[in-house]
């Protein structure tokens, strides 16, 4: 029997002629209605005709989660008074409930794209609605561009309704052609809210992790608000980690039943959420909870603040989800959810001067995501490079390069980006497209059975009790009987009958029969088996260990938890990653031992054997190197070496060492300092002698020495003073006026010859004593820079410096002479220095 009055009262009723006339006039409509107005209900019952005047339709309904799939089905079933599967039903990834009479069938946005690849008219589907278009998973913005590419090209009757609570209704508008927008308004009741942040500042979240002080203080504002509100309280968590523990806080509440809602949550808990309860609830959820399902008897919201996006390290070659602050547009849907029937509140846990800065929608998938298997869909959809396909936000270039590089690397497309028939195969079997590669390429090695298991295992990962051993988690899901482990039994028999035969001849290029065949010491059957299957979905995360840690193939470093089983194993196939914040290495979360032979196998494609020639702790070192990617397997030294790497080596060393390699007698670095000197001062064709220009320079300054050397030791026996005159202007003539622009000694008026100090290429300095100075009117200058002119005690300490002799000897003299003619009495100081005879000796072999 059908509840009129329920359906009656959902507000979407009143924008339902308005819905009619715009898919009547363009085909196309987005439809923007708050959470709890009836549009994931309401709506396409309207649309298939089962409720009100309309014609009868077969319609789709498109969500972004098995959970909500499941849940509107169920609804809409409900207020037809049927069972699931009659009039209304559902197709979620290994489940599936429809009958030949379904006009309503929910599937999830995976399952709709599975559908477009096998069937691009979707014959018999009248209309499709993409509800949740606000959250902007990538499923849903790659099944739209589908979906607006059939109506364009196939059907031009295909009806297409873009649903939402709150979102860019004008920019699907145009995605869709110019279609009309129509508004619902909701039955909303006012919330207040209160700011409730923690009493002393927590970390922010990193990865996966989340500060487990902001967890305490989110179970005591619970608390708070239990003792405060009267109703049902929903509280919103990242993820099902933190909610299990916030559950384990509130395990005490008197008279209150605590359920967990997020998509690993069984569906007899899922349904008991969705019901009225007799006791008063706190309902634990994920951002499931934001606009798919209606919790009723919700009168207060606790905002953790945190939700869970995914994100791609490309550099590491780590994809996963990380948590990160919720934007103020899934604030306030979280929000609404507290006055959906009633006056409510909403307790945020944070500051309200932190919540104007926080972003305000959350991140397109399409820019944050792998885009590996949208690079399949495309390709597949013959826009490899999704340039014509309708999309909100395009695919950044350097991701989708990334996902083309995976995609050929398992040859699913071509060089040119499209598909292979094998590729044609993958984007099938809904699996991400590493996973379909280890179902396919696995089973016939390890037998359908195993691949299966432990492709259900990969995607969607065993809960975290599970251990980090993959074959422990294996052992442990078959036990199962939790929600989990349903859902992982549905997902192998699926994967089951899409897997190839295990019967027949291994392809070539890997292990036969004995891929999986244990001997002494060995691993076992069945534990070769899955790192097998792990090795082939991620080959560049095959890993050696040492100690804590492991190194993958690809580059990236991982540690291992103390206590791992993986710790025993000389390599790893690691399938999960992250990097814990504060920690420059990664962190294994989920992998299984391998062979070294299955690792040879699996990552074939970087096995390299190779000669090294490189600088590396202070001398060349070649070496006759194999290696798998990043892993070095074997190495011997190479004693016959090419000598062009030799060379580049020494090269390299010098330029990490600099050229105190090479061997300078005192009068080669006297040489350069002259050299950089006349450079300074009057440029070409004086040579720059600066590290970068020597090394600029190589081959005509340190040419035919380098050739030669081999090592170190060679380097250390080139004069490097020879080797520099090499870059005199000899053929201009120029080298021949060295000594006269650039004198290594002066001669000084008592006829001594001083040398010239020119490390200084700014101002040479000559330290002479002063006696020998007498006479001279201007200080003496060098390619016509005065030189600066330490003028020394009789000791030879310094008693003055000056530029400008004449002006020392008329204002600075007398004050040194001083000072110092007691001290030195045997030394002459005459009045005038400047008419005086100079002198290197005292007054008595001067009278002498």
């Amino acid at each position: 029997m059908i509840r009129h009055e329920a359906l009656e009262s959902l507000p979407v009723r009143e924008a339902l002629p308005s819905l009619a006339g715009a898919l009547d006039a363009h085909g196309t409509s987005v439809l923007v209605a708050p959470p709890g107005t009836g549009k994931t209900t309401l709506v396409p019952l309207a649309l298939a005709g089962l409720w009100g005047a309309g014609p009868a339709r077969r319609v789709l309904v498109a969500e972004p989660r098995r959970i909500a799939a499941r849940a509107a089905a169920r609804r809409m079933a409900w207020l037809l008074g049927e069972r699931v599967g009659a009039s209304v039903g559902f197709t979620v990834r290994g489940e599936r409930a429809v009958g030949r009479d379904t006009r309503v069938e929910v599937v999830t946005t995976g399952v709709l794209l599975q559908r477009l690849q096998r069937d691009q008219e979707l014959a018999g589907v009248d209309a499709v609605v993409l509800d949740e278009c606000h959250e902007r998973h990538l499923d849903a913005d790659t099944a739209a561009a589908f979906l607006w590419d059939v109506r364009e090209t196939l059907r031009p009757d295909l009806r297409l309704v873009a649903a939402s609570a709150t979102t860019d209704a004008e920019g699907w508008a145009r995605l869709l052609g110019g279609a009309p927008v129509v508004e619902a308004r909701g039955a909303a009741h006012p919330v207040d809210v209160v700011w409730a942040p923690p009493p002393r500042a927590v970390r922010p979240p990193h990865g996966m992790w989340v500060d487990p002080a902001l967890l305490t203080h989110v179970a005591a504002v619970v608390r708070r608000a239990l003792a405060e509100r009267d109703g049902d309280v929903l509280v919103f968590l990242p993820g099902a980690g933190e909610i299990s523990r916030v559950a384990g806080m509130l395990g005490g509440l008197s008279g209150v039943d605590v359920l967990q809602v997020h998509g690993r949550a069984p569906a007899a808990v899922q349904d008991a959420v969705l019901s009225p309860g007799e006791r008063r609830r706190v309902v634990l959820a994920t951002s499931v909870a934001e606009s798919s399902l209606t919790v009723p008897g919700v009168r207060v919201v606790v905002d953790s603040g945190l939700a869970r996006e995914p994100r791609v390290d490309h550099a590491r070659g780590l994809s996963a989800l990380a948590t990160v602050r919720a934007s103020r547009a899934a604030g306030r849907q979280r929000a609404g959810r507290a006055g959906r029937e009633a006056p409510g509140a909403v307790y945020r846990c944070w500051s309200d001067a932190e919540d104007a800065r926080l972003p305000s929608y959350p991140s397109p998938e399409i820019k944050v995501a792998d885009l590996t298997a949208f690079a399949l869909q495309a390709a597949c959809w013959g826009d490899p490079d999704a340039s014509g396909l309708a999309l909100l936000d395009p695919p950044p270039g350097g991701a989708m390069a990334a996902a083309r590089d995976v995609l050929m690397a398992i040859d699913a497309v071509r060089p040119d980006g499209r598909p292979t028939q094998r590729g044609a195969r993958l984007a099938r079997l809904g699996l991400h497209p590493r996973l379909g590669r280890a179902l396919l390429d696995a089973s016939p090695r390890v037998g359908a059975a195993l691949a299966s298991e432990v492709v259900a295992l990969l995607s969607e990962e065993p809960p975290r009790d599970h251990g980090d051993d993959l074959p422990t988690a294996l052992r442990r899901a078959r036990r199962g009987g939790d929600g989990y482990a349903a859902r992982w039994r549905a997902e192998v028999r699926r994967l089951r009958g899409a897997a190839p035969d295990a019967e027949g001849a291994a392809p070539a290029g890997g292990p036969g029969g004995d891929a999986v065949t244990s001997g002494p010491g060995a691993l076992g059957a069945e534990e070769r088996g899955v790192g097998l299957v792990v090795a082939l979905a991620f080959p560049e995360r095959v890993a050696r260990i040492d100690g804590g840690s492991c190194l993958m193939v690809g580059g990236t470093r991982a540690e291992i938890g103390a206590g791992s089983a993986l710790r025993g194993a000389e390599w790893v196939a690691v399938a999960v990653a992250d990097r814990p914040v504060g920690r420059g290495h990664a962190r294994v979360l989920l992998g299984a031992a391998v062979d070294e032979d299955v690792a040879r196998w699996a990552a074939g494609t970087l096995l390299e054997r190779r000669e090294e020639v490189h600088w590396a702790d202070g001398d060349v070192v070649a070496r006759r190197v194999e290696r798998l990617g990043a892993v070095e397997l074997a190495a011997r030294p190479l004693t016959d070496a090419d000598p062009a790497p030799v060379r580049a080596a020494l090269l390299d060393g010098l330029r990490r060492e600099g050229f105190g390699l090479l061997r300078w007698p005192p009068g080669a670095e006297v040489l350069r300092q002259r050299l950089a000197f006349l450079h300074a001062r009057l440029g070409e064709p004086w040579p720059d002698v600066s590290d970068e220009a020597l090394h600029a320079r190589v081959d005509e300054w340190l040419e035919p020495e380098l050739s030669r050397a081999r090592r170190r030791a060679d380097l250390a026996r080139i004069d490097a003073g020879q080797a520099l005159a090499r870059l005199l202007p000899w053929a201009s003539g120029e080298a021949a006026r060295l000594d006269e622009l650039a004198p290594e000694r002066i001669t000084v008026p008592s006829g001594s010859s001083v040398r010239v100090d020119w490390s200084d290429p700014e101002r040479p300095v000559l330290a002479v004593k002063l006696q020998e100075m007498f006479g001279l009117q201007e200080s003496p200058t060098v390619a016509g820079v005065p030189l600066l002119v330490h003028l020394l005690s009789p000791a030879g300490r310094p008693a003055a410096v000056t530029a400008d002799l004449a002006s020392f000897w008329r204002d600075g003299y007398q004050q040194v002479r001083a000072e110092l003619r007691g001290r030195y009495p045997k030394h002459p100081w005459p009045e005038d220095p400047a008419a005086a005879r100079p002198t290197r000796h005292t007054n008595a072999r001067l009278r002498g």
